[in-house]
């Protein structure tokens, strides 16, 4: 039996695993990306991902031949995947995706794999690695003698903290991980069940099969940006003025947009009236949402930003204009991807949070801390800010969840979570409103948000 015929027998023995890895990597790959995978076999995986251009390295010649007659819309290269450089396989543009599945056990020196990976690499890049549990080497042993599983060459066992241990050295940085797969053959009912709902528990997510990391390059150089700053604002006239005169200059250009929404108030008398005598470094636009909801005003004002940078500012100012620079800093030197808010580190009065609010705060925050596999303290604060191209990527994977979330910090949070972006919290003193009054409608837009947890769940977690 030839290598290739070898490879699909266990393939088909094994064909939960193998569904449960496309399973993986669909939630973590977005669509139409540059991908780069090392140690590719038949292709199939890389093909399942939609990539606008693939490229496959595989060190097994007889592989190589059947992955390029199989999938010839992908370049399926011959080298030897320890010791790739982009002259050896002829790839001199930088890709935005490298998977190592299964893959790294295998290679001689991980650590000189991972830095030469860079020169693939933008500051973009996502490396995503999946590897086997390092807990399960017995019983993968006694699979390869008994003819369930594919014999191996030498293997290195390396444990989640080896990995990550090995990116740090090589200049990577641990995004997030999670493990998956308790079951590894498909028993009726059973398989689908345990290992879609069972391995996402607590203590069981340990001991599966798969163990996936993501990570990103951890040097990045400061970068000179414009900055868009939205501010949606219903009922908000007497803040109006306030956020325009309160507002430090951000970046290289500073572009701030109002939306208004269907207010009962003067808001939008206030808006034009500001705008229209405002004689000062920002450019100022305002626009009148035609949607209902915080977030149809917030893609609104998203959509027609010019800068690079967009930051969302409630317009209950409650969050100071005063704090925007340091978000900006963040970005521009790339310790985050996304930002949001924190209004839970310093103290707040009960006037400003009330206690309830707090409650509900901290309980979504561990709620989205095990969902999103990054630690979030305060998920709904308002002030959110996001790179505009990142913004464009996530507008068009948000089919994914669906459009479910009125007031867009669910959605933003779960989108940015799918595009593999390091989300980090950035702490804010809390303020009451000198203005108005809340337009939250507690029990309510709880149940929504409690709804929409459960619906993030089954895309981010509950996969099939």
């Amino acid at each position: 039996m030839d290598k290739v015929s070898k490879k699909f027998k266990f393939q088909k023995k094994n064909r939960a695993y193998y569904k449960d890895l496309e399973s993986i990597h669909n939630l973590l790959v977005p669509k139409e990306k540059r991908i780069l995978e090392i140690g590719c076999g038949t292709g199939d995986l890389l093909n399942g991902l939609s990539p606008c251009y693939g490229v496959g390295v595989e060190n097994d010649e007889i592989m190589v031949n059947y992955a390029k007659e199989k999938h010839p819309n992908l370049q399926i290269k011959y080298a030897n995947v320890g010791n790739i450089t982009p002259k050896s396989i002829n790839e001199e543009i930088p890709f935005d995706i490298i998977i190592i599945n299964n893959s790294l056990n295998t290679v001689k020196d991980v650590q000189g794999l991972l830095e030469r990976l860079k020169l693939f690499s933008h500051k973009n890049t996502r490396i995503i690695i999946s590897f086997h549990n390092w807990l399960w080497q017995p019983l993968l042993k006694i699979a390869e003698r008994v003819g369930q599983r594919v014999p191996q060459p030498p293997e290195s066992w390396l444990t989640p903290n080896d990995i990550k241990n090995l990116l740090d050295l090589s200049g990577w940085e641990l995004i997030k991980h999670g493990n998956r797969f308790l079951i590894p053959r498909n028993i009726p009912l059973l398989t689908s069940f345990v290992n879609r709902w069972i391995s996402q528990l607590p203590v069981f997510e340990t001991l599966g099969l798969t163990h996936w990391m993501v990570a990103r390059l951890s040097h990045r150089e400061i970068t000179q940006t414009s900055v868009s700053v939205i501010i949606p604002a219903r009922n908000e006239s007497g803040n109006i003025s306030s956020a325009i005169e309160r507002m430090p200059e951000l970046g290289t250009s500073t572009e701030i947009i109002f939306v208004e929404g269907h207010s009962t108030d003067n808001t939008w008398e206030e808006i034009t009236r500001v705008c229209e005598s405002y004689n000062g470094k920002f450019s100022l636009s305002k626009y009148k949402q035609s949607g209902k909801g915080k977030a149809d005003a917030v893609w609104l004002g998203f959509d027609k930003a010019k800068g690079d940078i967009l930051i969302i500012l409630d317009a209950d100012l409650t969050v100071k204009p005063e704090d925007l620079p340091r978000f900006v800093k963040s970005m521009q030197d790339g310790s985050a991807d996304f930002i949001n808010g924190c209004r839970l580190v310093y103290p707040r009065t009960n006037e400003a949070m009330p206690i309830l609010n707090t409650m509900a705060n901290r309980f979504f925050a561990i709620v989205f801390s095990w969902l999103l596999r990054q630690r979030l303290k305060d998920t709904l604060c308002g002030t959110k800010v996001i790179w505009n191209k990142d913004y464009q990527d996530l507008k068009k994977g948000r089919s994914y969840f669906g459009n479910f979330d009125p007031f867009g910090d669910f959605d933003l949070l779960f989108g940015a979570n799918k595009l593999n972006l390091k989300i980090s919290e950035i702490p804010i003193r809390y303020q009451e409103r000198t203005y108005g009054a809340s337009n939250i409608a507690h029990i309510k837009e709880g149940i929504i948000l409690f709804r929409m947890c459960l619906v993030a769940a089954k895309k981010l977690r509950f996969i099939k």
